[in-house]
């Protein structure tokens, strides 16, 4: 059994500084180094750090709107409250779209201004899918400190404690839960390896195929652990909203894979 310590990791001059924060910030700079370490290795390519602050801005403003979105009943009475990150919610199927979208526009940017720059938009893909599994793994530890993102009611060693105040109303009678971040973190960080073997073994033949693979796996992950967490807002029947867009994700990657291939 193990519980959060609380939100809060140190208070500067009044200022409270978050472990959600700081694992969030964690994830996003491992993330980045080591797409960028893997693009110069294995695709001789330097760009990875100067397209960085334009997906990460975009991939934080979409990772909001898109949690505002499916939490539009609440953000429609408290308008005002969109902007104010600090008080939490974001979601990582927004940062996605927002992350290929910033990613679309520099690369575009970026191929008018330098005629030498012949990788193609998917290659692109590939070298930020490598590192995003391992900085959602590492990320996915804020939702333990936020006493967030946990599962059902479970009796299990590894049960998670979650104090009453961050209870779901149906379940305020009970004090273990599942802790669906730590399965997420785990499986995140297993597709991380996969990721890295595919690349050492087919790196010249990727083109697109490590993206969809990352899609792949990440939403048959997210599908799965999705019926364990209690934390859905927006649900269609059984399903949560966090299942429909795992479909679109997988198809999307069947579609990159079989595209890639055939254009190989």
């Amino acid at each position: 059994m193990f519980a959060s310590p609380g939100r809060v990791l140190l208070s500067v001059f009044g200022f409270d500084i978050y472990w959600y924060g700081l694992f969030l910030a964690i994830g996003i700079l491992c993330a980045v180094l080591i797409s960028d370490f893997l693009s110069k290795k294995y695709y001789k390519q330097n760009f990875v750090i100067d397209f960085a602050p334009f997906i990460l801005i975009s991939g934080i403003i979409f990772a909001r709107l898109y949690y505002c979105l499916i939490n539009y009943g609440y953000y429609m009475n408290f308008p005002q409250k969109v902007f104010l990150f600090r008080e939490g919610g974001i979601s990582i199927h927004g940062a996605i779209l927002g992350g290929i979208l910033a990613l679309y526009i520099a690369y575009r940017l970026k191929k008018k201004d330098d005629r030498n720059f012949n990788i193609s938009f998917l290659g692109i893909c590939d070298i930020f899918a490598l590192g995003l599994p391992l900085g959602q793994a590492i990320g996915r530890w804020g939702n333990f400190f936020n006493s967030e993102a946990y599962g059902l009611p479970a009796n299990l060693p590894w049960k998670l404690y979650i104090a009453p105040e961050f209870r779901t109303e149906q379940y305020l009678n009970y004090d273990y839960f599942h802790p669906t971040f730590l399965y997420e973190s785990i499986l995140d960080l297993l597709i991380f390896v996969i990721l890295i073997f595919f690349l050492k073994k087919y790196k010249e033949a990727s083109g697109g195929k490590i993206t969809a693979l990352y899609l792949i796996l990440y939403s048959i992950v997210r599908f799965m652990i999705e019926f364990l967490r209690t934390d859905s807002v927006l649900n269609f029947g059984s399903l949560h909203i966090a299942h429909i867009v795992s479909l679109i994700m997988f198809f999307t990657g069947i579609f990159i894979f079989v595209y890639s291939k055939n254009k190989k």
